[in-house]
């Protein structure tokens, strides 16, 4: 069950790249690219911070083949018909509230501390897309542009990491979590909201 539901995060940031690929008029070679970066770019980060080889997707035929047909899959669609608006954000969201999750969970097997299990976490949802918008082109990524994303991940790790405290089967600790990182996503989106930012500083005057 655990292993659909990571496939479905990784399936959501596999057609999160080839959508920002499609937007930045990216070849069908740079699309597939991207849909790969995209979905194990943050997993793959984390498994070398923790030392763990091989890497978990060069021996799991079944996660190649999922990203490598919903990359193509979505550039088929973009073929033909368009997505509705902010589609890339909305599968984005999904993308982040699953991996982050499963990434809070790798991360708590290897027996690090609380403090590295929530870093790890983040990392493993943030890091794909941060790749995919600086070879998009997209600077600053969105992470650094939308407040409510790398805060949302740390959420939903936090709270996986509470109901792994408590013992909840990791079933439904995996679905309430990843169901408060999405929530918090598009209800930022929704409302428009935004953490405090600091206002700019007043200019020196030239001597």
């Amino acid at each position: 069950m655990l292993h659909v539901v990571f496939l479905v995060g990784v399936s959501a940031f596999a057609a999160s790249g080839v959508l920002a690929a499609h937007r930045a008029n990216m070849d069908p070679f740079g699309g597939l690219m991207l849909a790969f970066i995209a979905a194990m770019s943050g997993g793959t980060l984390r498994e070398l911070i923790l030392n763990r080889h091989p890497l978990y997707w060069t021996h799991d035929w079944v996660l190649l083949t999922v990203v490598g047909s919903v990359g193509i899959g979505t550039m088929i669609y973009l073929r033909f018909w368009k997505l509705p608006h902010r589609s890339l954000l909305l599968v984005d969201a999904v993308g982040l509230a699953v991996v982050t999750v499963i990434g809070a969970r790798a991360a708590i097997e290897t027996g690090v501390t609380p403090l590295a299990v929530l870093i790890l976490a983040v990392l493993t949802g943030v890091t794909g897309e941060v790749i995919r918008d600086i070879l998009c082109g997209e600077f600053p990524p969105l992470l650094l542009r939308e407040d409510v994303y790398a805060t949302a991940a740390f959420a939903g790790a936090l709270c996986y990491l509470i109901l792994h405290w408590l013992e909840v089967a990791q079933t439904p600790a995996t679905v309430v979590s990843a169901g408060l990182v999405f929530a918090l996503r598009i209800g930022a989106m929704y409302f428009g909201l935004h953490l405090p930012r600091p206002h700019p500083g007043e200019e020196y005057e030239q001597g």
